[in-house]
């Protein structure tokens, strides 16, 4: 499938959904590659980038990788570097979640609003406890894995106003009572 099919298939998809994340997070990988390599991304990934940026989906890049070096030279070499409104990549040797915290405390972005997706469980389950829809994918990013993550997303936006309105219902009627006394 062609990158421009993949990008009208991702629109559509898209399209389907009312709440769409603010932050869309992509994960690269550079380890033991040298700059003069031509890099490659999985067959979806541009399509997908694209279709997103194109509904107005912020991306950033939140990768753990010691040669950050060689991963912005392939972001250059791609021709999508200028996608992405942050790009969180250097080496770190703790949680995944550190990435996450600098993008938050640079955009004021909720860790709700975002959509995370990578190709390890332990940076998955790390990132869902700060509240980010996290999806495991082990080959890249494809139509499939935007579909689950989309629909992830809208559940847990779906849960967490259902939550936001049993709390206010809750609290209105507490003072109101509070007001009669």
């Amino acid at each position: 499938m062609g990158e421009e099919k993949v990008k009208e298939d991702a629109m559509q998809m898209i399209g389907m959904f009312q709440v769409l994340p603010l932050y869309f997070m992509w994960l690269i990988f550079s380890e033991c590659r040298s700059k003069r390599e031509m890099p490659s991304l999985y067959p979806h990934a541009k399509g997908i980038l694209s279709a997103l940026k194109e509904k107005g989906v912020d991306l950033a890049i939140a990768s753990r990788s010691p040669t950050a070096d060689i991963a912005n030279t392939f972001l250059d070499k791609l021709n999508i570097k200028s996608m992405f409104v942050t790009k969180e990549i250097f080496s770190s040797w703790t949680h995944k979640t550190d990435h996450f915290q600098r993008i938050h405390s640079r955009t004021g972005i909720p860790f709700n609003s975002m959509l995370f997706f990578d190709d390890e469980n332990r940076n998955i389950q790390a990132v869902s406890k700060m509240g980010v829809t996290s999806i495991y994918v082990g080959n890249g990013v494809n139509l499939g894995a935007l579909r689950q993550g989309l629909t992830e997303f809208t559940e847990n936006q779906n849960a967490s106003e259902k939550n936001k309105q049993k709390w206010l219902k809750k609290y209105s009627q507490k003072s109101t009572e509070k007001n009669q006394k």
